[in-house]
């Protein structure tokens, strides 16, 4: 196998968080005056992780403070060379996206992109085919690697099949928190967030999957210990057109088009987690991304030649959350929320036009995803380990070399 670890880092030029539901804002991002920033200590911990080949940093930032956040990365990286760094910013991207438009010209906006949650997992792909990885091993840059063998836990299993004949071409581990725990804290929630409290759910899920083999059939994926092999992601690629989710929703993708995500309880990272800023716009986000999951399964379910994904299928989680039920769960918490938190009237304006505004939007872009599935195989096919390519991604984002090394 030939791994690279993949990992998105989310930057902003101010100490505020920005509100979460605009276009180009995350849940996390450090502020590039930050002195020690998080993929500083997350690059550290791979240090002393066996068989790291490349590190892949894809730096995500607004574009006020672009130029700064691409300082910090370069500086961060150069600190780390036997990693093998490759830092992919928004000439690197630009440089991705035209040798994807040789291929498609045909292209629906940014699906391959440093712009959206989606988009930004299969710039990680499309850069790692280029250089010819087999297998992308996505984490986050908040995170910390404890042991030697997480690469070679990465790999256990991946590429084989079960008795059953099934492949194992997707892997997940999990976060453990600062106690050494995967599951969610169970704190009683809001009487209005009752039917909007994921955790115990979580929970159930979580309980089930580490008390069997090591290795089982998943209905939950982790974004910062996430392994995908070759034969998956040239033909499946993470959904570009939902606001957020989109390791969780990899999950449908994949079983769509007949892989599974398959959960490792011997793989796992620590997590410095922030603190989810709730709140109307967090609501309003995840509103429009519950819709479109319901939307998208009735779509896939309807479909001939796809595999169909019931959301009982998914128990404990998160069946209740990609079922058409989902509508009556939003509204009712929002009407709620619009009782009983500070921000009634935004609540209120969700409960009366919001809500139907995300259904009309994930009835339109229900096949979005599927239209670009039936080219996303083509496209990697073209870029495989594209010698040219490969060698300017290099010359770009290297940064082991100076500066004027690079560009001389």
């Amino acid at each position: 196998m030939n791994p690279v670890v993949v990992i998105p880092s989310y930057w902003t030029g101010h100490d505020e968080p920005s509100t979460l539901g605009e276009v180009g804002v995350y849940d996390y991002a450090t502020p590039i005056t930050k002195p020690v920033p998080e993929l500083q200590t997350c690059l550290e911990s791979l240090e002393g992780v066996r068989g790291v080949l490349r590190v892949i940093v894809l730096v995500i930032s607004e574009a006020s403070c672009a130029e700064g956040a691409r300082a910090r990365v370069n500086a961060v990286c150069r600190m780390h060379p036997d990693l093998n760094p490759l830092v992919v910013g928004a000439r690197e991207a630009d440089l991705m996206a035209r040798a994807i438009g040789r291929v498609s010209p045909t292209m629906m906006g940014d699906v391959v992109s440093l712009r959206g949650y989606g988009a930004i997992r299969n710039m990680g792909l499309a850069v790692a085919a280029a250089l010819g990885h087999d297998v992308v091993v996505f984490m986050d840059d908040d995170e910390v690697v404890a042991d030697e063998n997480f690469l070679i836990n990465a790999a256990y299993g991946l590429g084989l099949a079960t008795r059953q004949g099934l492949p194992i071409a997707v892997k997940s581990g999990c976060y453990h928190n600062s106690e050494g725990s995967p599951y969610a804290t169970e704190e009683k929630p809001h009487w209005y967030d009752r039917r909007w409290s994921k955790r115990v759910e979580f929970n159930q899920m979580m309980h089930r999957l580490q008390g069997g083999t090591r290795i089982s059939r998943s209905s939950y994926a982790c974004g910062g210990c996430l392994a995908v092999g070759a034969r998956a992601f040239c033909s499946v690629p993470f959904d570009p057109f939902i606001t957020r989710g989109e390791d969780l929703d990899y999950v449908l993708d994949l079983r769509i088009y007949g892989y599974d995500v398959w959960f490792d309880q011997d793989w796992w990272v620590w997590r410095k987690v922030p603190p989810l800023r709730e709140g109307v716009e967090l609501f309003r986000q995840d509103t429009y991304r519950w819709e479109y999951e319901a939307r998208k399964l009735q779509v896939a379910n309807g479909s001939i030649g796809l595999h169909p994904v019931r959301p009982e299928s998914l128990r404990p989680y998160p069946a209740e959350w990609v079922s058409p039920e989902v509508s009556r769960r939003i509204s009712t918490t929002a009407l709620l929320r619009a009782v009983g938190c500070r921000e009634h009237r935004r609540y209120l304006q969700i409960w009366r036009h919001g809500h139907a505004e995300a259904r009309e939007w994930a009835a339109r872009e229900g096949e979005s995803y599927f239209r670009l599935q039936t080219y996303w195989s083509k496209m990697m096919g073209a870029i495989w380990a594209n010698p040219v390519l490969a060698q300017e991604l290099q010359r770009l984002g290297g940064v082991v070399q100076t500066g004027e090394e690079r560009h001389g």
